[in-house]
C-alpha cells in the first residue's frame, strides 16, 4: 500500500454500517480501528512491523498487535466473562509491557502476535453472539 490514505472507493472501512446509538457507535470505531490496524500492517516485513518508531519509544507496529490482542484478552475474557485468574498476555509482574518491550523482527513473532491477536477478536465477537445473538462487529 502506497501512501497514507486509501481512494474511498478502495477503502473496506466504508463498507462498515453506521448505525445510531451508543453500543453501534462503540462497535463500529471497534470495527474501524481493527480494520484500520490490519491495513496499516498489511505488506510489511517483520522487520518493518517490529521498527520503533521513535527511538527510545518501544512503540512499534508489531507492538500495538501483541498489545491489542493483550487488551481485548483482558477486556473479553478477564473482565466480561470473570477469568481474572487467567495469565495476562504479554506481561508479567517482571515486564509489565512485554507486548511492546518483547517484540523480536522474525516471521515467528509476527505469527504469534496475529493469532493471538486473532483468537482474541474471535473470542471477543462469539461472546458478543452469546450475549445478544449479532455476529462480528
Amino acid at each position: 500500500m502506497t501512501g497514507l490514505w486509501l481512494p474511498p472507493e478502495d477503502d473496506p472501512r466504508q463498507a462498515l454500517p453506521q448505525e445510531r446509538g451508543e453500543k453501534p457507535t462503540v462497535l463500529g470505531y471497534l470495527a474501524h480501528y481493527r480494520l484500520t490496524l490490519r491495513l496499516k500492517c498489511a505488506e510489511l516485513s517483520p522487520a518493518q512491523l517490529a521498527t520503533r518508531s521513535v527511538p527510545p519509544s518501544s512503540m512499534s507496529l508489531l507492538g500495538l498487535v501483541r498489545h491489542l490482542a493483550r487488551v481485548e484478552h483482558h477486556w473479553a475474557r478477564r473482565c466480561v466473562e470473570g477469568h481474572e485468574d487467567l495469565p495476562r498476555l504479554y506481561r508479567t509482574e517482571e515486564q509489565p509491557d512485554l507486548d511492546f518491550d518483547g517484540v523480536e523482527p522474525t516471521s515467528a513473532c509476527v505469527a504469534d502476535a496475529w493469532a493471538a491477536w486473532e483468537r482474541e477478536v474471535a473470542h471477543a465477537d462469539l461472546l458478543r453472539e452469546c450475549l445478544d445473538g449479532r455476529t462480528g462487529v
